[in-house]
């Protein structure tokens, strides 16, 4: 399918996938360290690993020659899904945390609890549903994709 959200859950829409990368942005690297923290299949894993490094959201840097063992790390691309997961967090804190979020964020430099929003990259105004409108670009005129009006 020629979309953009279709090829994004391609490569990340899969249970394991955005755990994955979640568990790479705290720090996570070693196989072993997924492995504990996932409570995931160790070959369900691998095959999970072996995607993201192939989509290019992981690379592999080896650490150990015998045994050869990698670290997992996250390229530009996978550092590129933060706004993904800090979303898909902060939609679980609101509706799926009855208790309370189980993590927050800190913003390093002021030093508050933040949540993030989503803003204009022109004028910095903030963006909802009903802020935005979808046309045709050139990408939708070779698909044949015309966008509905909500």
């Amino acid at each position: 399918m020629d979309c953009s959200v279709a090829q994004c859950l391609e490569v990340v829409g899969e249970w394991w996938s955005m755990l994955i990368v979640r568990d790479a942005f705290l720090g996570v690297t070693r196989f072993d360290g997924f492995q504990r923290r996932l409570g995931i299949s160790r070959n369900i894993l691998r095959e999970r690993l072996n995607t993201l490094v192939e989509a290019g959201v992981l690379v592999r840097v080896p650490y150990s020659e015998h045994p050869p063992r990698d670290d997992y790390r996250l390229t530009a691309k996978g550092r590129d899904l933060w706004p993904v997961l800090t979303a898909m967090r902060q939609w679980g804190d609101r509706y799926a945390a009855p208790d309370g979020p189980p993590l927050q964020v800190r913003h390093k430099s002021c030093g508050a609890v933040s949540d993030a929003v989503m803003v204009c990259s022109s004028c910095g105004e903030q963006l909802g549903p009903r802020d935005v409108e979808a046309f045709p670009s050139h990408g939708h005129e070779a698909a044949g994709i015309i966008p509905q009006r909500a």
